[in-house]
């Protein structure tokens, strides 16, 4: 928002319309601020009006009059909007909206509204057609992707059968049939949700990269309970402890909130604790930051900055010590790489990403792009692998 002032001089030099839509538009005190400080704002759209935008436009272009269409947070999901892929060889596939978790540092639920599951039917059918345009890995999104379609049959929503699929675990099921399709990938799963017969699915599904994103947030079952994790430390570690066991090579990353309000030294201890028994393969690493709108926001007891920079420091120095023994095991191993197209440091060199994300830089023609190939490992650096072929 702090860039819209600059846009008020270019209005009037170019004479043009500005358009603001998305979640934020969805919060009440967002869209009340923009109208009060930019008055010069045309168009305000929610997410669940972007199927209408080209509609809005053109009744604005006639009109001249300022609109807003924001809609009920729980309205349907339109299928066969128009997407725009930055790559052709990887591609990501919502297969839900909304959350139903309340965690309480998240805004999503109160803008995105209740989880809402696609049809099986339309998932299925937009990535076989990705699949016949030459793209190799699908990303399944959603903010809560292992509970696909649960609300559904918990409320008795109806949803179309299609090749048997009610759940998330025959959704990887199906997918993993889909001829030209090389690797599945699926983010955000919850972990309360990681159920036994999803578990068996990754376990079986040949193409489903055995990388799991399992988001810890904190390893201390006090701050997880005024997080509203809906689950303890030893039921996160009990988990890791049954897929482990049962996924041949899984490897998992995470995501971890540090400084959430009244966190202690001691709570922020049990989080390190956590890391170092799970060992993970990636973290993403978050200072806690207060969201208007939040249960969190609205807390006692709010960490200062200086200890939240402090402990995020104290996180990071972990994490890559262990990544840095991590990428060792690699050296000498031979792993099947998608190769994505050329090195972002150096125009020579192809890069490409390992089953378990790992970052892989090597030299070859460019031929290779869009193939998975085997390559051995010959070195490690923090943040890539280099191989040959």
């Amino acid at each position: 928002m702090a860039n819209f002032g600059e846009l008020k001089n270019l209005k009037k030099e170019k004479d043009f319309l500005i358009a603001i839509g998305g979640c934020m538009m969805q919060e009440k005190h967002i869209t009340e601020k923009i109208k009060s400080s930019y008055p010069f704002v045309d168009i305000l759209f929610g997410t669940h009006t972007l199927y209408k935008f080209p509609e809005d436009l053109y009744h604005v272009l006639e009109t001249r009059k300022k609109l807003e269409d924001i809609i009920d947070i729980d309205g349907k999901i339109y299928e066969g909007l128009p997407i725009k892929r930055d790559s052709k060889i990887k591609a990501s596939v919502t297969i839900m909206n909304g959350c139903n978790n309340f965690c309480s540092y998240c805004i999503v639920p109160y803008v995105r509204g209740r989880e809402r599951s696609r049809q099986p039917k339309d998932i299925i059918y937009e990535i076989e057609d990705l699949a016949q345009k030459g793209y190799k890995e699908i990303t399944l999104l959603g903010q809560n992707v292992n509970s696909y379609l649960r609300v559904e049959k918990e409320k008795n929503i109806p949803f179309e059968d299609y090749k048997g699929i009610n759940s998330f675990a025959t959704l990887l099921k199906e997918i993993n049939k889909i001829e030209k399709i090389e690797r599945i990938r699926f983010i955000s799963p919850h972990p309360k949700d990681f159920t036994d017969d999803v578990i068996e699915a990754i376990a079986s599904s040949s193409k489903v990269c055995k990388l799991v994103h399992l988001p810890l947030q904190s390893g201390n079952t006090k701050v997880l309970k005024e997080m509203n994790r809906k689950y303890t430390k030893e039921q996160y570690l009990n988990l890791v402890e049954k897929m482990k066991n049962k996924i041949p090579n899984l490897t998992l990353s995470t995501d971890i909130i540090v400084g959430f309000p009244g966190e202690t030294e001691e709570e922020f201890e049990d989080t390190l604790d956590v890391v170092r028994k799970v060992n993970f393969e990636q973290v993403y690493m978050f200072i806690y930051s207060r969201r208007v709108g939040t249960p969190g926001d609205k807390m006692e007891n709010q960490v200062p900055e200086e200890i939240k920079h402090k402990r995020f420091n104290k996180l990071k120095e972990l994490v890559e010590s262990q990544m840095e023994e991590s990428n060792k095991k690699y050296i000498g191993t031979i792993q099947k790489v998608l190769v994505e197209g050329e090195s972002k440091n150096n125009k020579n060199m192809l890069s490409g990403r390992t089953d378990s994300n790992k970052v892989v830089v090597f030299e070859g023609d460019k031929s290779l792009i869009g193939q998975v190939i085997e390559l051995k490992i010959v070195s490690e650096h923090m943040w890539y692998l280099k191989g040959e072929i």
